[in-house]
Parts: C-alpha cells; sequence; structure tokens
C-alpha cells in the first residue's frame, strides 16, 4: 500500500519507524510546521520532520488541511492508507474519504477511556495501574472511530509520563504493525466504541500543574509524575517563588496537627511535606531562576525550612 504518515512529536516516531523497518510503502509524511524554541527561539522541526529528512521521504508542512492547495497535494501523493499518530490537528472530511484503505489512527489509550489530547498525561495523573494503545478508523469525532486492536501496558506507582510515553511508544508499534497485517490479510474486525464509557483527556493547562496539597499524598504524587518531566507541576516557597517538583515519593509519616504542603523533615535528603492525607517526599525540584537539582541540594542551600508552608497562595 503507498501509505501517508501524518505525525509530529517524538510518540510519534514510534509508528514511523515501524512503518519503515517493516517495510512499507511510505510515501510521504505530514507534518506541523516548524516552530521556536527555547529562550532564544531558534526555529525548530518537528522530530518526524528529521527523521524523514534523513531517509529520504518526502515531508510536507502545510499550515492547514482545508485547503485547495493540500487538496491538490493529496491527489498528487495518491496514498491507499493514511497513518496518523499525534499529528495535532482534525483531519478534515475529504482527507479521511480519500484513501481506499481508510486513515488508521495510533491513540495512547485504551479507547473509549481518555480520548483527546493528553491521554497518557492524564492516564499517571488518575492513578491508572493499567493503559494502553487502540488502533482506530478515524472518522469526524475525536477518537470516536471504531476500534481495530489494543495493546496494554502496566503503569507502576513510580512511572511518569516519559516512562510510560516510552512503553506505549513500543507498544505502538506492535499493535500498528499488527493492525495493518490484519489489514492485509482481511481479518480485522472493527468494534464500535460505547460511547457511554468515553472520557476525555484535555489538553495540559497552566492550572492542571497546580498542586494542591491539601488532596492526599497519593493524588499529589500522581500529578506531580503525570507531568514530569514535562511542563512540571509546581508550588510556591514562603518567598513566593516557584518551585517544580520533578520526582515525588508517597511516605508513611503523618503530618499530625500539619497545615497541608508544611515541610515537616528535611532528613535523608528528602523534603516530607504534609498532605491533606498522608505526606510527600519530594526528590528532585527545580527552583525558579535555577537548574534542576535534587532535593539534598536545594536543603544545603539553605533554601527551605521545617515548618515552612508550600502554598501556591505565597508571594
Amino acid at each position: 500500500m503507498r501509505i501517508l504518515f501524518m505525525g509530529t512529536p517524538d510518540f510519534a516516531l514510534f509508528s514511523l519507524k515501524a512503518l519503515i523497518e517493516s517495510g512499507e510503502n511510505v510515501v510521504g509524511v505530514v507534518t506541523q510546521t516548524d516552530k521556536p524554541k527555547g529562550r532564544k527561539a531558534i526555529l525548530t522541526p518537528p522530530p518526524v520532520k528529521v527523521y524523514a529528512t534523513e531517509l529520504g521521504i518526502p515531508v510536507y508542512q502545510p499550515k492547514t488541511l482545508r485547503s485547495e492547495e493540500f487538496a491538490a497535494l493529496l491527489a498528487e501523493i495518491d496514498p491507499e492508507m493514511i497513518v496518523v499518530t499525534a499529528f495535532g490537528k482534525i483531519l478534515p472530511q475529504n482527507v479521511l474519504d480519500y484513501p481506499k484503505y481508510g486513515c488508521v489512527n495510533v491513540h495512547g489509550s485504551l479507547l473509549p477511556e481518555y480520548r483527546g489530547a493528553a491521554p497518557m498525561q492524564r492516564a499517571v495523573m488518575d492513578g491508572k495501574a493499567e493503559t494502553g494503545i487502540t488502533t482506530i478508523y478515524m472518522d469526524a469525532g475525536i477518537d470516536t472511530g471504531d476500534m481495530l486492536l489494543t495493546g496494554k501496558i502496566t503503569v507502576e506507582e513510580n512511572d511518569n509520563f516519559e516512562t510510560v510515553h516510552d512503553k506505549l511508544g513500543e507498544c505502538s508499534a506492535k499493535v500498528l504493525r499488527d493492525t495493518l497485517q490484519a489489514i492485509r490479510e482481511g481479518s480485522i474486525v472493527r468494534v464500535q466504541q460505547e460511547d457511554a464509557k468515553a472520557t476525555y483527556a484535555a489538553k495540559i493547562e497552566n492550572a492542571d500543574c497546580e498542586i494542591d496539597f491539601s488532596a492526599s499524598a497519593w493524588e499529589v504524587h500522581n500529578r506531580i509524575r503525570g507531568l514530569s518531566p514535562i511542563p512540571l507541576a509546581f508550588t510556591r516557597t514562603p518567598d513566593g517563588k516557584m518551585l517544580k517538583v520533578i520526582a515525588s515519593r508517597v511516605v508513611d509519616r503523618q503530618g499530625e496537627n500539619a497545615t497541608p504542603g508544611q515541610v515537616l523533615s528535611l532528613s535523608d535528603g528528602e523534603i516530607t511535606v504534609a498532605c491533606g492525607k498522608g505526606s510527600l517526599a519530594l526528590l528532585e525540584v527545580l527552583p525558579e531562576g535555577k537548574k534542576r537539582m535534587n532535593a539534598a541540594d536545594f536543603i544545603n542551600g539553605r533554601r527551605i525550612a521545617v515548618g515552612d508552608v508550600l502554598s501556591l497562595q505565597q508571594g
């Protein structure tokens, strides 16, 4: 089949590499436009573009898929199937209808759970012990198409967004290969999603990154790891400066009569903080204006003391 691939970030690379390594006929790659990154706003190509360019695969970066120009390009490429992984834009109906063998999407959840933009982060933030990959035939909705194949992974209690991302990436490569094989053999079975069981994984906003220590230690821990290593959950120190938290662990200690967010101890290189239920040890942090550091270095810098309260209401 002549396959057109659509994808943008690192996660999409797992699918594209699976297609290439399986010997699929990838006739082109559509990805988002280069974006400015870093403090110097250097124009940076998406990971998918870098990889495809290295292999000599034609790369297209249309500003919109809804133009006559892209419709003409699609006719010129003439794909028999479009494979989409983390592309970042909704495909219009004329694009969905074009390929003979349809548009197959690789989605990072066990649908119909976590439809939407941030399924991996939300699964970790919600404390899920299991998540996975679902391939679907795309329709006009957001991740609402008929399901094809699934693959599952276990989420350990100290997995974060990065480790789950990589586990799901490996899983996605296998599920995509199996999906294409089943389509070729004519053995693929379409399963309609149960909309009543659907949940939505909205894009991560700044408010999602705010740490509320009045929640239980497990809820706070799940939020921290679901947002690590990027964009990172944050609180504020008594001087009002932002303190992002990279890693944490739930501890047994209870902060009797302690205010949520109050620092209970600074022993063993950890910052133990009281939560609404239980307490949490902060292991690695990113102070405002500083580099990432382990909690021991933050403590040694005398930037925090027992009795201090970490809260968004500082300053």
